[in-house]
């Protein structure tokens, strides 16, 4: 649908580039966004100075449609993390352990990512203020899956942690930031994260 009104817009003479951000809130407000474009690159140079004023990292990907496509494999990663990282703090928790040690202990080892950055603190303090939605993050997918299915890529771990996501939703926490898929996993696992007593 995209490229179809690119293709309309160009025979009027107007070029059209995607040009979704990464970063969210805190780098928009800061002005350290990823801007990932797509569309044609005379366009993009037009444009270049606009985007570099309001992130610190500009993309050309290509056509129209790629920075789209690239915008989704970067929620899609971060959105399979959080589910990964809700399943490691519950495992935690289950095994006694301290769920903000836990984090202590991945911040400076190979489980690391910027993922659990944002996620595990709020999991652990019960912060499911929105950053991003889980319906949102539930949206996302259903976009990344029919991309790849578009395209006949299989996708099995988008797939699994939309349920989650969808579980979420269903009980209601759509309105909860995606890390509320915890509460889920939680539920599943019967412990609730909570920091040990001194």
């Amino acid at each position: 649908a995209l490229r179809a009104l690119g293709e309309e817009l160009s025979a009027k003479g107007i070029m059209l580039l995607d040009a979704p951000v990464s970063g969210g809130t805190k780098g928009a407000e800061a002005g350290t966004l990823s801007v990932i474009c797509g569309g044609p690159e005379k366009a993009f140079a037009a444009c270049e100075p606009m985007f570099r004023a309001m992130g610190a990292n500009v993309f050309h990907m290509g056509d129209l449609g790629a920075g789209l496509a690239m915008k989704l494999i970067n929620n899609m990663l971060l959105q399979i993390q959080v589910v990964a990282i809700a399943e490691g703090m519950v495992l935690g928790a289950k095994a006694g352990l301290d769920p903000q040690r836990v984090i202590d202990v991945l911040r400076v080892s190979t489980g690391r990512s910027e993922a659990l950055e944002r996620s595990g603190p709020r999991m652990v303090a019960r912060d499911f203020s929105p950053s991003g939605t889980t319906d949102i993050s539930y949206k996302d997918q259903e976009l990344q899956t029919a991309l790849a299915k578009a395209l006949g890529v299989p996708m099995m771990l988008a797939n699994v942690s939309q349920q989650f996501y969808q579980m979420a939703r269903t009980a209601g926490y759509g309105k909860e930031d995606g890390s509320a898929v915890v509460k889920v996993i939680e539920g599943l696992a019967g412990v609730r994260l909570g920091a040990k007593k001194a």
